[in-house]
């Protein structure tokens, strides 16, 4: 009787500590789900949230999953399972942070142009901008595939290396195309212009706030260069 209810808490010790352990990544779902959706700001839902409360929290359910695996190497065979699973959510979760805060740190800026002495203006885009966005742009030296094409690209090439880069075409012209690109867990919004001139075509994406999100300018820069330098 006794060992059966030892049996009964050490499994409900497990459960418990599972439970903590998927703290931290339901409440980031929960984040991006509730800004995406508009009902939270990006302000609290990201910056507050997912970023520092969230932070925490992963060290907290990592803590909570290693102690339930001590836990569960009394009797593995009957709370291996439950243990595993913390570990994978917690841990998982921690070892997930870290990865993203790195590669925050390391990445270019959020303002990618293939021209930094006359930068491409975002034209009609810049009544959605309001001013906001990185402090600066970078080039080439921050993102290597950045690079302009050479020639006057056709204007319904420059829509279609925008489509092919994941934008929505907002605008397309005899000398430029635009479009905007909202990110899929927290709607952050990148918008691009491809400025076609005689004799060269330029590129420029940008954030429309000042928050890193990893290189995703230069992904998305370097994606519509290749697709304009490939396609002609």
């Amino acid at each position: 009787m006794a060992r059966a209810r030892g049996q009964v808490r050490g499994q409900g010790a497990v459960g418990a500590l599972l439970a903590l352990s998927l703290a931290a990544p339901l409440l980031v779902l929960a984040a991006a789900l509730a800004t995406r959706s508009g009902g939270l700001s990006p302000e609290t839902g990201y910056d507050l949230l997912t970023m520092r409360v969230g932070w925490w929290l992963s060290i907290v359910s990592a803590t909570a999953a290693l102690a339930a695996l001590v836990l569960a190497l009394r009797d593995f065979r009957r709370l291996g399972l439950l243990a595993l699973a913390a570990v994978v959510a917690g841990g998982g979760t921690l070892a997930a942070y870290a990865w993203h805060n790195g590669r925050m740190a390391a990445a270019p800026p959020e303002d990618i142009s293939t021209d930094l002495v006359e930068i491409p203006g975002f034209g009609d885009l810049n009544d959605e901008r309001r001013g906001r966005g990185p402090r600066a742009a970078a080039g080439v030296e921050a993102c290597p595939g950045a690079l302009p094409v050479m020639t006057q690209v056709a204007p319904g090439s420059a829509a279609w290396a925008l489509q092919q880069a994941g934008f929505t075409i907002r605008g397309a012209g005899v000398a430029r195309a635009d479009g905007s690109r909202e990110s899929f867990w927290f709607g952050f919004d990148h918008d691009a212009v491809i400025r076609i001139r005689p004799g060269r075509t330029d590129i420029r994406v940008a954030a429309r706030d000042d928050r890193p999100h990893g290189g995703d300018a230069c992904r998305m820069a370097s994606r519509i260069s290749e697709a304009l330098r490939t396609s002609r």
